[in-house]
């Protein structure tokens, strides 16, 4: 099977490092046109340096800009007016006391984890739809279906984003246009990583001592009994977007190393 997006346009937000960067380093690898997105202009001209260095042959844009606002993603499509291809993959988790949240921290992640998803599908879904084909998928979390007591607002938001896809995959049903959400379990992205970096320097542990940890006390269901690489995740993303998975639509891709205990 040969996936080729040449002449396509990807759009993938919060892509400076971790499982974004990865998604658009495959999305490239197969020949897309990529946009990636930060929050800062110099992680913004870092990733683009990188990437330009490895893929020299690809197109590369960047743009700077906050998404948990409405006006931060409305100067992402102010410069990206059109794609046949959305990942809304940013988002950020907090380890947390359910009883010591505030209503305002709540409804901030749910800005940057569930909000950016829905504006940028609202903008690019109709061009989509109008053309008879593109690509929208979200990136959740096995924390969508196993809440976790020290992340349920995380929980909750990611158990949202499988929510909202469904519901615009039904809503564009028929149309040539997918919508499909992809779960990822215990992952080496920027932000697991550097948790387990901590955890290891406080407990005296190398970090793959630490994982190995994590895994057996928090996530003992695990099948793989380690955690995915950011592009075993990505390599899922950039097969859902493709035309080959022209009949995958409204479904919940686990990436999660079997940490889900369902069949289904």
């Amino acid at each position: 099977m040969k996936i080729d997006f040449t002449g396509r346009k990807a759009v993938v937000t919060g892509s400076t490092a971790g499982i974004g960067r990865a998604i658009a380093e495959g999305l490239a690898r197969a020949g897309a046109s990529v946009v990636i997105n930060g929050r800062t202009e110099e992680r913004v001209a870092t990733a683009l340096q990188e990437l330009r260095a490895e893929f020299p042959d690809a197109e590369f844009a960047g743009v700077t800009a906050d998404l948990a606002t409405p006006e931060g993603s409305a100067a992402l499509v102010a410069q990206v007016p059109d794609t046949d291809i959305l990942v809304n993959n940013v988002g950020t988790a907090h380890l947390n006391n359910f009883f010591d949240q505030s209503d305002d921290e709540w409804l901030d992640l749910f800005q940057l984890n569930v909000m950016s998803g829905v504006r940028a599908a609202r903008h690019y879904l109709p061009k989509m739809v109008e053309r008879g084909r593109g690509r929208v998928v979200f990136i959740s979390s096995e924390s969508g279906l196993n809440i976790p007591r020290d992340m349920i607002d995380y929980g909750v938001s990611k158990a949202a984003m499988l929510a909202v896809s469904r519901g615009l995959a039904e809503l564009v049903a028929g149309t040539g246009v997918t919508v499909n959400a992809v779960v990822p379990g215990p992952t080496n992205s920027e932000i697991l990583s550097g948790w387990m970096k901590a955890m290891a320097v406080e407990q005296g542990i190398t970090q793959a001592e630490a994982e190995q940890q994590f895994l057996k006390t928090a996530r003992p269901t695990s099948l793989i009994n380690r955690f995915s690489t950011t592009e075993e995740v990505a390599n899922m993303v950039v097969y859902v977007c493709s035309y080959q998975a022209s009949a995958t639509t409204g479904a919940a891709l686990r990436v999660d190393g079997g940490v889900v205990r369902s069949i289904g």
